[in-house]
């Protein structure tokens, strides 16, 4: 009994092996028991990934956030500890002390408009990075909008209980407040107070119920009172945990004594928080309350106003947002991660972000049939791709979400919404990845290897990790043996092609490798391995019980191919390079494209077993577009 059994696609990635009974699922046909270091294509096939170009060692761990200053000058920012680097196309550009350190990172936020970023740290005072038109580099605290040294536009709000009152001793100069209940801590030394609506500055704390303050707005009278409040923002009472841009408003979602509340800046006006009387263009605050915690975790800018929280995903609606507008409703009871923040994506007009049980990739989407938001798991069938999340970033140009583990590895998700593609699969790499960032075109990764930490950049052009690639400038033209500035791989063995033609391995000596045969030119990097394995075959035979099976033939379609190790059940074998001419590595294999076609031998028992297996180090260009298998079973 022979069947004939044609692949296609993988575009479902791989599939959890827990599914492996589901043959019956249309993922079944287009998935994978594994695939390695490999990117599935929106059009179905697969391609060895690209390697890595080292470009510069870093002063330790961090993370890597993208700076768009226009459309010709794209900025790659690396946090690490109390220090944020800045790079343009690779090379370093300036330094600047930055307030975070490297426990702290992974909570920092940020969001760009224009010419200036905001950073934000639930511990610290917000940061704002610039760059002047002179490229003249800043990086400093907020400023919220003063209307006059009197009055600072900034959110206020009242964190004693309500039957607190102050009672000022004087109107005007230097006075003292008096509350009813201890409230003031040796923070409160250079905050501001509004009492009766008048703004004050506290410049001493005499006790837990009594401050010295400087009036700035002159009071009323000298009653106590119950109207009065803090500003939200302090050292005592933390600092915003997100912030986002969204109808022409700076929009502050939390901060780590109000996780639940949130302000919008006015109209046009970015860092004035004035409540005013409540017009269309004044600034608009509120808190979120139901019945679960609503910590936020990040507010995003998208069809509308989203604001994810660790609980539950809510949508403000009001069109335009004003005070009198503003609606808030939650959609879908998930919640987000909360000990460390990953930025929700864009891809397609949906929003992704990962769940706060850390496991699952999430799609929220807004349904025009419903009015409403839905969200969807995009690694349901591949939920063992989902490891302790570290960092996410959408390569638009590859169509590929690149996810970071705490292993450190690295998922890929090509993404391709209109064609409802979302397939997984998993790379690797001789160290840990620890961040990773796509700026304009470019996908840069923070990677930790040997000991240190580097930085490297995502090369369709290498086929190696950590690599750097060099070319001969004797003049006249001439081979060099020895090449040097091998620095970071020092010790390590690595994979070389020459010429075009891959050589043996060999170790770097004093930051420089020494060929046995001199080249024109070289790329020299630590190897990796691409594995793509199919999965078991199911309902072979009318009614799909086969106690064995035999693959008499496949047939591979590969496409820019100049190397295919496959095992066919014989062990693994160099395909490629038989067939197409040239069975030695010393010399160029120029990519080809066709079809491979091999015969098989021997029966094997049961079904579980994949009935071939691509597995190749070599370092050089792969894809497979689909495979024809001829089998028999009994």
């Amino acid at each position: 009994m022979k069947t004939t059994i044609l692949k296609t696609s993988f575009t479902a990635g791989e599939v959890a092996p827990d599914l492996l009974g589901r043959g019956d699922l249309r993922a079944y046909d287009n998935g994978a028991a594994r695939l390695r270091n490999v990117f599935i294509k929106p059009t179905g096939g697969v391609t060895r990934r690209a390697g890595m170009r080292y470009l510069d060692t870093l002063p330790g761990e961090g993370r890597l956030i993208a700076f768009e200053f226009n459309t010709e000058q794209t900025y790659l920012i690396v946090l690490t500890h109390l220090r944020l680097d800045i790079y343009r196309d690779g090379a370093f550009v300036t330094s600047l002390a930055a307030p975070w350190a490297v426990d702290d990172i992974a909570q920092v936020v940020w969001s760009q408009s224009a010419d200036t970023l905001l950073l934000t740290h639930a511990s610290s005072t917000p940061q704002r990075l610039t760059r002047s038109t002179g490229g003249v580099w800043s990086l400093g605290d907020w400023s919220f909008y003063a209307a006059s040294d009197a009055r600072i536009l900034q959110p206020m709000y009242k964190f004693a209980a309500s039957n607190v009152t102050v009672q000022p001793s004087g109107v005007s100069g230097t006075i003292t407040l008096t509350a009813s209940s201890p409230v003031f801590v040796d923070g409160h030394a250079g905050t501001r107070m509004r009492v009766a609506n008048k703004e004050v500055l506290v410049v001493a704390v005499n006790s837990p119920t009594v401050v010295t303050a400087q009036v700035k707005e002159t009071l009323s009278n000298t009653n106590a009172t119950l109207d009065w409040e803090e500003q939200a923002f302090s050292n005592v009472r933390g600092y915003p945990v997100s912030v986002a841009f969204h109808q022409d408003r700076l929009v502050i979602g939390g901060s780590r004594d109000l996780p639940n509340r949130l302000w919008m800046s006015q109209s046009g006006d970015l860092f004035n928080f004035d409540l005013g009387t409540g017009l269309d263009s004044e600034a608009i605050e509120f808190g979120i309350f139901s019945d679960q915690v609503n910590a936020i975790r990040a507010v995003f800018s998208g069809r509308h106003l989203q604001v994810f929280t660790s609980g539950a995903e809510w949508m403000v609606t009001g069109d335009p947002l004003t005070p009198a507008l503003v609606q808030i409703k939650r959609q879908t009871r998930v919640g987000s991660m909360t000990r460390r923040y990953l930025a929700p994506l864009d891809v397609d007009g949906a929003t992704l972000f990962v769940a706060r049980n850390g496991a699952e990739l999430r799609e929220f989407v807004y349904t025009d049939v419903e009015a409403a938001y839905q969200s969807t798991d995009l690694s349901l069938l591949s939920h063992h791709m989902i490891f302790d999340p570290r960092d996410q970033d959408f390569d638009a140009r590859r169509r590929l979400l690149f996810l970071v583990r705490g292993d450190g590895k690295f998922a890929t998700l090509t993404v391709y919404r209109a064609e409802q593609v979302a397939a997984w699969t998993l790379h690797d790499t001789a160290g840990d990845v620890l961040s990773v960032c796509v700026a304009g075109d470019d996908v840069y990764m923070m990677v930790r290897r040997f000991g240190a930490v580097m930085l490297e950049q995502l090369d369709d052009t290498l086929c190696t990790d950590s690599a750097l690639t060099g070319e001969s400038t004797v003049m006249p033209p001439a081979p060099l043996l020895s090449w040097s500035g091998l620095d970071h791989l020092n010790g390590q063995e690595v994979q070389i092609i020459a010429d075009g033609a891959v050589r043996a391995p060999q170790m770097v000596s004093s930051s420089t490798l020494n060929l046995t045969d001199p080249c024109y030119k070289i790329e020299a990097g630590l190897g990796f391995t691409h594995i793509i394995e199919p999965l078991p075959v199911a309902n072979v035979g009318s009614a799909g019980n086969v106690h064995a099976l035999r693959l008499i033939e496949a047939t591979f379609r590969i496409s820019n191919t100049a190397a295919l190790q496959i095992d066919t059940g014989r062990g693994l074998r160099d395909v490629t390079l038989r067939q197409f001419g040239d069975a030695l590595l010393d010399a160029p294999i120029a990519p080809q494209t066709g079809d491979i076609r091999l015969a098989a031998y021997g029966w094997r028992v049961g079904t579980d077993a994949p009935l071939w297996t691509i597995e190749q180090s070599l370092p050089l260009p792969f894809t497979l577009l689909s495979v024809q298998m001829t089998v028999a079973g009994n």
